[in-house]
């Protein structure tokens, strides 16, 4: 409420959306010093030395140091490194140093206040806050507040989401007086048409209901601006399904002859003009390594099935993504989801959207995601619903009870402590895992597979613990009224949805498997050279190892005839099968502290390049230090047999058996040529529809060719706009490290499809 009352505001020149966090023209981002802002001093030096990314003016500065100051020792980071018992420290945070991590077991949750999110835009937009303060303030009413337990708890929650109320009403209405002001000072005509306009549905919504299509997008961008102010949501607070939301608006302007196409055009694209410019500023040495590009992904989510049951798409599906088309931006991060009924024609235009090449849109599977959840025991009509959020993430707003930020385990680091006796040469071989033996002394892949699974469980025993740690120390420092107040269950229960205590729901978190592809095919390359062609000894494997290959060329050249994962080869897709069977059972038999189910994922955002900067060579002939392969994607050059066998091969390294699997994030880089005309079109949405089939999560792709990515690393002024797809979302290929671009360069490039 203070931040609504003094803020100062900005409204951008041509715009037709009101809505910024800060006062001034430009892109923008928000420091949150409550998560690890202890350091913000080193941040605000580095800020006025190195000025080619961000601005920061001497007042800024000042009030970051300021904040350094006031945060130090108080920080969310402060209390959960004091929370986590010492043995897991120590798999965790760097000697001496807690503001760095070691990247065995990665903890997210400082970096961050909450796992991605998915509001109840419909109560925004349908209802209305003044109508949700009511609500709150007749709960409040009926209190009996001679109960200690309601006293305590219930009294101040409900007091809350009424000042979050209030605030959100005064911020639009400033925002309203604002566009009034200026208005009167316009002398052009259309400028200031649009902005009385504007001025007249910012004192409407989002207090009250939208009544038409431009008072709803108005309500939903105000709404999804002012709450990055309450906290840092992951990355992101995405979008929702905009073609279901906002198409009753649509239709009865259409037929009322107030909207056209082109006006509609026009307003969303101001939508995702406004998104994109908000930054997320990362400024913790792991966040920015994670989060390249200023990496943030608020997905908007078209097609898919009504909660009925029915295809859902509509005419609002296929103008959005003509407008994903239409302008060259990297925001919205666009989300189509799929199924086996999903008409022709909607995957032709998502066809045409992708040959664009900008990554955009990202695929989700209806035939993957409704069945999990239906064994996690949600309502048929719910997981209809859902929503794509985050990188490859799904949410049911009402239903999903779960913000707690998720750790990543590195799979490399589990496999060098298997053939090193639970040791890490990159930490002078000190021991961070168990004592399995000499990996020289195996006799048979059973004995060594049996190592590896002691190490992941060891690993993941530790996770599992951080985890638990995390779920007490968000509950005893974090807050979000405003998210509580849109959902359903958190309103009734009177609990605030990071207190990890709302009953029913979907409490479903997960972990990251980091490296999947990498230690596949180390796996596969031991076991067919050594205990089945004998062609190398396990001494061999660990010397060379040992020596990072150098002098042991021809042992790495062996190394690299084998199996590899992504080519439809069962040989080496059954260890896949067998180690994500290890991790489900684990996941299956124990749960948080909170009764959280954790989940076995595969996104690793861009993680995989700083975990591989601290695991040794690995047997697939990879050299120490360099980059792991990102998330379920095969090794970069490894997938030879062309796209369709790198599905497969996702196909048959999933475990079914049990219900605790989640998001796969499948990258596939394909040549402009292989897709192009009206034939390269068919031929991907055939792609699509197999993908479809083999119920996998997610897809997504880059179409752009090796040779365009090399001149832009040389000449990267000509190439500030390229756009290329990362990990569950777009940046500017110029905005990202070295080492992460020369991973996306070396993805393999698919030439026919």
């Amino acid at each position: 409420l203070h931040i609504a009352k003094n803020i100062p505001l900005h409204i951008e020149e041509d715009t037709l959306l009101a809505g910024r966090c800060d006062g001034k023209s430009g892109r923008h981002g928000i420091i949150f010093p409550e998560l690890e802002g202890g350091f913000l001093d080193r941040v605000a030096d580095a800020f006025e030395k190195e000025n080619d990314v961000y601005e920061l003016s001497a007042a800024d500065a000042a009030s970051m140091r300021e904040m350094a100051e006031y945060w130090r020792g108080k920080t969310l980071l402060d209390r959960l490194y004091a929370a986590i018992p010492p043995d897991t420290r120590r798999l965790i945070f760097k000697d001496g140093d807690y503001y760095g991590q070691k990247y065995i077991i990665t903890q997210t949750a400082s970096t961050r206040s909450s796992l991605q999110w998915v509001p109840d835009y419909g109560k925004v937009i349908n209802r209305g806050f003044a109508a949700l303060r009511d609500a709150a303030q007749a709960r409040l009413d009926t209190l009996d507040l001679l109960d200690s337990e309601i006293a305590l708890n219930e009294e101040p929650f409900l007091r809350a989401l009424i000042m979050s109320c209030d605030a959100m009403i005064l911020f639009a209405h400033r925002y309203a007086d604002l566009a009034a002001n200026m208005a009167a000072r316009t002398s052009e005509p259309k400028r200031r048409a649009e902005l009385e306009r504007m001025a007249r549905t910012l004192r409407r919504v989002p207090e009250f209901p939208a009544r038409d299509f431009y008072e709803a997008v108005q309500a939903h961008w105000i709404f999804q601006c002012f709450s990055r102010l309450e906290q840092r949501t992951s990355s992101v607070i995405s979008n929702g399904r905009l073609d279901q939301l906002f198409y009753p608006f649509y239709v009865a302007d259409k037929k009322a002859g107030t909207l056209t196409d082109d006006d509609a055009l026009e307003i969303l694209e101001n939508l995702w003009l406004n998104i994109a410019n908000y930054i997320n500023i990362s400024v913790s040495p792991q966040a920015k390594a994670f989060y390249e590009g200023h990496a943030h992904w608020e997905a908007v989510t078209i097609g898919g099935k009504l909660p009925d049951g029915r295809d859902a798409t509509n005419e609002l599906t296929y103008l959005i993504l003509q407008s994903k088309r239409a302008v060259p931006l990297n925001y919205p991060d666009l989300a189509a989801r799929i199924h086996s009924l999903s008409p022709q024609p909607y995957l032709m235009e998502v066809a045409e959207t992708i040959k664009e090449g900008s990554g955009f849109p990202k695929i989700f599977n209806d035939e993957e995601i409704i069945p999990l959840y239906l064994q996690k025991n949600v309502p048929l009509e719910v997981a209809n619903d859902y929503s794509a959020s985050g990188c490859s993430e799904v949410r049911l707003p009402n239903w999903d009870t779960c913000l707690t930020p998720h750790p990543w385990l590195n799979l490399g680091s589990v496999l060098e402590m298997t053939l090193n006796n639970g040791r890490l040469h990159y930490f002078d071989n000190q021991r961070f895992g168990l004592e399995t033996g000499d990996a020289r002394d195996f006799k048979s892949f059973d004995q060594l597979f049996e190592a590896f699974k002691k190490q992941l469980y060891h690993m993941l025993t530790r996770a599992f613990v951080l985890v638990r740690c995390v779920e007490k120390t968000r509950a005893e420092n974090l807050a979000t009224p405003l998210f509580s107040l849109l959902h359903d269950k958190a309103f009734e229960q009177c609990k605030d949805l990071h207190s990890n205590a709302i009953k029913g729901g979907a409490s479903v978190g997960f972990y990251d498997l980091i490296g999947l592809g990498t230690v596949l095919d180390s796996l596969a390359a031991i076991k067919k050279l050594v205990f089945e062609e004998e062609k190398l000894t396990m001494a061999q494997v660990c010397d060379a190892l040992d020596a990072n290959f150098e002098g042991f060329d021809t042992v790495r050249a062996l190394l690299g005839t084998a199996p590899k994962y992504g080519n439809n080869d069962p040989y080496v897709d059954s260890i896949g099968y067998e180690l994500e069977k290890a991790a489900v059972e684990f996941s299956h038999k124990y749960r948080t502290g909170n009764d959280t189910e954790l989940d076995v994922r595969y996104v690793p955002v861009t993680s995989h390049i700083p975990l591989g900067k601290v695991v040794w060579a690995t047997p697939n002939g990879r050299l120490a230090g360099t980059y792991l392969s990102e998330g379920s994607s095969a090794s970069h050059g490894a997938d030879t047999c062309g796209p369709t066998a790198v599905l497969l091969s996702n196909a048959h390294t999933k475990y079914l058996g049990l219900p605790e699997r989640a998001a796969r994030l499948l990258n596939i880089k394909l040549s402009p040529a292989a897709i192009a005309g009206v034939a390269g079109s068919r031929k991907l949405t055939q792609f699509l529809r197999t993908f479809c089939d083999l119920k996998l999560w997610h897809l997504q792709f880059n179409v752009i060719n090796r040779e365009t990515m090399l001149k832009a690393q040389k000449e990267p002024e000509h190439y500030r706009n390229l756009l290329v797809r990362v990990a569950g979302y777009s940046a500017y290929f110029v905005d990202l490290s070295p080492s992460l671009q020369d991973e996306i360069i070396d993805r393999t490039e698919q030439t026919e499809v």
